[in-house]
């Protein structure tokens, strides 16, 4: 049985500290080899996959990301006195070109959306804004469009 500072140590208790312990000691290892270690090599003439953000004033864009790159969509809703204007989820309109990882709304009306670039061509990245009105009150019946296009060469 091993024994550890003149005690005795369980296996199950080892067992149970092996996975966390070589976790550390990765982790350890990793920060002390620097930001160079955290990098993928690439080969000459292959760019680094980047992320494009995009915001409620992106509305109208064209984006030109690159095949492997990732286009955040961050929409943020608002709130006036009896109301709150919430997106839907953002969604492509070309899966074979831009392919959603990640989405949804979130609880104060904005809406999130990650795709990847995983082709080439072209693709209309959407959502609507609309009203939601609090117990009692009334909203307008109108839905504002957002609408980005994706260009991928």
């Amino acid at each position: 049985m091993p024994t550890v500072l003149g005690g005795t140590l369980r296996i199950e208790t080892a067992r149970r500290l092996a996975v966390p312990l070589a976790w550390s000691l990765g982790a350890a290892l990793v920060a002390a080899a620097g930001p160079a270690a955290a990098r993928p090599h690439l080969a000459p003439g292959h760019a680094a996959a980047k992320r494009v953000v995009l915001t409620n004033a992106d509305d109208g864009r064209t984006v030109t990301p690159a095949v492997g790159d990732d286009v955040e969509v961050r929409l943020t809703g608002t709130r006036s006195p009896g109301a709150t204007y919430t997106w839907s989820a953002p969604r492509s309109g070309g899966a074979d070109t831009l392919r959603r990882t990640a989405g949804g709304v979130t609880p104060d009306g904005g809406a999130v959306a990650v795709f990847h670039v995983v082709g080439r061509g072209v693709a209309t990245l959407t959502s609507e804004r609309s009203c939601r009105p609090d117990p009692g009150r009334v909203c307008p019946l109108v839905v504002v469009p957002w609408k980005v296009t994706a260009e991928v060469r």
